[in-house]
C-alpha cells in the first residue's frame, strides 16, 4: 500500500541527496522477539513486617540485636509502665480478697444463722402443737394458743429468710470471685502486651529504637523477616497492569550484581492502585536466587508478556506511526505486532525481501 511521503521526510531526502550522501538501507529479519513490561522493584525478605507495640510506655529491656534469629513468640522488648504494674497488683489483691476460700467465715456465719433459725423453728413448732393439744383438752387460753402460733410463723419466716440470705451470699461471693478473676486475667493480658514478641520465625533486620525511648502503638520498633527466602516487590504502571498475570516470567537485574540477570516468576498482584504513584504492586519470586541478598536492594525487572520465535522484525527507529519508507521512496503502512526495546514485529505491509530506509543513521 503506497502513501504520500510526508513533507518532513521529503525535505530530509532532499537534503541527503543534495549533500551527495546515500540513505542507509536495511531489510527486515526473521528472529526471536519478546515483548515485556518494565517494572522497578525492591528486594524484600519474605514475610517481612514492621513490629509495633500494642501499648504506650518506655523501652526498658531489649532482648535481641540486629541479625539475631528469632522464633514465633520470641520476646523482643519489654515496655515499662508503672500504672499498669499498679493495676496488676490491685487486680491480684482484689482476686485474692474475693476468693471463696478467703470468705469461708462469711459463709459459715450465714450457715450458723440458718441452723439457728432451723432449731428455733423446730422448738416453736413443737410448742405450738403442744398448745393445740392442750386447747383441745380445754387447757390454756386462746391468747396462749395464738402466741405460740405467731412464734411458730415468725420462726418459719426467719428460717426461710436465713436460707435465702445464705444462698444469696454464696451467689454474690461466687460472682465477685469470677469478676475479680476476670479482672486479673485482663490485667495479665495487658501485662503481656507490654512484651513485644516476634510473629514469625526469621531474622531481626532493624531495631530503630533504644532503651529509655518512649514508644506508642504507632512507633516502629523492629523490622523482621525471613532469613532465607526473598521476594521482589514490583511497581507496575497502570497502563501495563492489564498485561500482567500470575506465573509470567520475569528477568531481574540488580546494581549489586552488575552484568547478571536472574529469572523469577510473578506470584502475586495487589488488586488496588496506589493513587499517589499511579502504580500497582506485584510480587515475584526468584527461581534461583543470588547467593546473598538483603532487604531493600533495588532491582529492575522485565516481565515477559509474549514471545515469538520466528517473527519478521525491523529496528524500532525505522517505523514511525506504523509507517516505513522503502528504498524506492514509497511510504508504506505496516501492521505491527510484538515490540521490545530495540525491534518491532511486522505482520503485514512488507516482506523480508523489501529494503527500507533507516533514517536514524
Amino acid at each position: 500500500m503506497k502513501l504520500s511521503i510526508p513533507i518532513g521526510i521529503l525535505v530530509l531526502l532532499f537534503l541527503s541527496n543534495g549533500c551527495g550522501k546515500k540513505q542507509p538501507k536495511l531489510k527486515a529479519s526473521i528472529q526471536k522477539i519478546t515483548e515485556s513490561v518494565y517494572a522497578s522493584g525492591v528486594i524484600k525478605s519474605e514475610q517481612q513486617y514492621q513490629a509495633f507495640p500494642q501499648v504506650s510506655g518506655i523501652i526498658k529491656n531489649i532482648f535481641v540485636k540486629e541479625g539475631d534469629s528469632v522464633a514465633v513468640g520470641t520476646k523482643l522488648f519489654y515496655i515499662s509502665n508503672e500504672t499498669n504494674q499498679l493495676n496488676r497488683q490491685n487486680a491480684e489483691l482484689n482476686a485474692y480478697y474475693n476468693k471463696l476460700e478467703s470468705n469461708q467465715n462469711k459463709i459459715q456465719d450465714a450457715l450458723l444463722v440458718v441452723n439457728f433459725t432451723q432449731n428455733k423453728l423446730t422448738i416453736d413448732s413443737s410448742l405450738w402443737v403442744r398448745q393445740q393439744n392442750l386447747w383441745q383438752q380445754n387447757i390454756g387460753s386462746r391468747l396462749e394458743l395464738e402466741q405460740k402460733e405467731l412464734a411458730y410463723q415468725n420462726s418459719k419466716t426467719n428460717h426461710q429468710s436465713a436460707i435465702l440470705k445464705y444462698k444469696d451470699l454464696k451467689k454474690q461471693l461466687s460472682f465477685a470471685e469470677e469478676q475479680s478473676a476476670n479482672g486479673l486475667r485482663i490485667s495479665s493480658k495487658l501485662e503481656n502486651d507490654y512484651f513485644v514478641k516476634s510473629e514469625i520465625s526469621g531474622m531481626v533486620y532493624s531495631l530503630p529504637i533504644k532503651v529509655g525511648e518512649m514508644v506508642n502503638p504507632q512507633t516502629t520498633v523492629a523490622i523482621i523477616g525471613s532469613a532465607l527466602s526473598f521476594i521482589i516487590e514490583l511497581q507496575i504502571d497502570e497502563f501495563d497492569i492489564v498485561k500482567i498475570k500470575i506465573g509470567q516470567q520475569v528477568f531481574v537485574q540488580m546494581d549489586s550484581y552488575k552484568g547478571q540477570e536472574f529469572e523469577a516468576i510473578v506470584t502475586k498482584i495487589n488488586p488496588i492502585m496506589d493513587v499517589r504513584t499511579k502504580t500497582f504492586k506485584a510480587e515475584a519470586k526468584f527461581i534461583k536466587a543470588p547467593a546473598v541478598l538483603y532487604p531493600n536492594l533495588t532491582a529492575e525487572a522485565n516481565i515477559v508478556i509474549q514471545t515469538k520465535n520466528n517473527a519478521l522484525t525491523l529496528p524500532r527507529n525505522t517505523v514511525n506511526q506504523n509507517k516505513v519508507i522503502k528504498a524506492n521512496g514509497d511510504t508504506v503502512l505496516v501492521k505491527t505486532g510484538l515490540k521490545d526495546y530495540q525491534r518491532i514485529e511486522i505482520l503485514d505491509g512488507i516482506s523480508a525481501e523489501d529494503e527500507v530506509l533507516n533514517l536514524s543513521l
